[in-house]
């Protein structure tokens, strides 16, 4: 049977103790007031399949132990180290000052379309995703050093949040 699909135990994932021996990506994810916790459990699973460093909880974002994150996230919230501060800019901020290039998911006059972007090999990225309605807050994409697009071709102007969160965080993995 050439097309069956894998058991579990078929996938050779690594434990969490073995994933935070892992090498680092140099990745790091900020959510900007993200209000659905299944968002938030949704970006810890994709940062745990990507292998992202941490997760900047921000504002109002839900943070773990949350039985709502726990159940899209199916515990990558243990696996993937995390951070709370209640203003963006804070995190913003310190993660300039670590050497962070910050890159805002959000359509901007100056944006660059996903498709046109590699990331430089041994700089080390945080990538801003905003709230569900309102996007990156204005003075966070002000702050940034540069605003990424995802190119859409239909009539929505936006993608949920942890879509983005996917498309993007695969874009960075598959050219770094």
């Amino acid at each position: 049977m050439a097309n069956r699909k894998l058991l579990n135990i078929e996938l050779g994932r690594v434990s969490a103790e073995e994933y935070k021996e892992l090498p680092d990506s140099g990745i790091v994810v900020v959510l900007d007031n993200i209000r659905s916790a299944h968002n938030v459990g949704s970006a810890f699973r994709t940062a745990d399949s990507f292998k992202i460093d941490k997760v900047w909880l921000c504002g109002i974002c839900a943070v773990p132990p949350s039985a709502e994150i726990h159940k899209s996230a199916l515990g990558a919230e243990d696996s993937v180290e995390w951070e709370h501060t209640d203003d963006t800019m804070d995190a913003v901020r310190r993660l300039k000052e670590a050497g962070y290039t910050v890159v805002c998911a959000e359509q901007t006059v100056g944006s660059v379309m996903l498709d046109k972007f590699r990331p430089e090999p041994g700089r080390r990225y945080a990538v801003v995703f905003g709230n569900e309605v309102a996007g990156v807050r204005q003075d966070v994409v002000d702050a940034a050093d540069m605003c990424l697009e995802i190119p859409q071709f239909g009539t929505k102007h936006s993608l949920n949040v942890s879509v983005s969160v996917g498309v993007i965080l695969w874009h960075f993995r598959l050219f770094s």
